[in-house]
């Protein structure tokens, strides 16, 4: 398995008035893959081998909503992508 987990979108939704994070997750083959998509709570969508997956945040939780988040922007990206994949491999480890 070659699990990556990379944000592709953020920001702020109108629509839903709520802050997210979109991450994009490859690399899984297809008993994971299945785990993945019965586990996750959050909005996903499954395209091919990919799950893109939505994430909302209050305000005051956005990893993206500080000053120094935006000064050192890939710094935090990094650090949402690491904890994302920690995540998502303890939910496939759960049995």
């Amino acid at each position: 398995m070659e699990l990556k987990v990379k944000i592709i979108d953020y920001g702020f939704s109108d629509s839903l008035k709520r802050y997210y994070v979109t991450y994009q997750v490859t690399g899984l083959g297809g008993d994971d893959l299945s785990k993945l998509i019965q586990r996750l709570p959050d909005p996903i969508t499954v395209q091919g081998d990919e799950i893109h997956l939505n994430t909302y945040f209050e305000e005051g939780y956005y990893p993206f909503g500080t000053e120094d988040s935006q000064n050192r922007l890939e710094d935090y990206i990094a650090r949402e992508e690491l904890e994302m994949t920690a995540y998502l491999l303890g939910l496939l480890e759960d049995d």
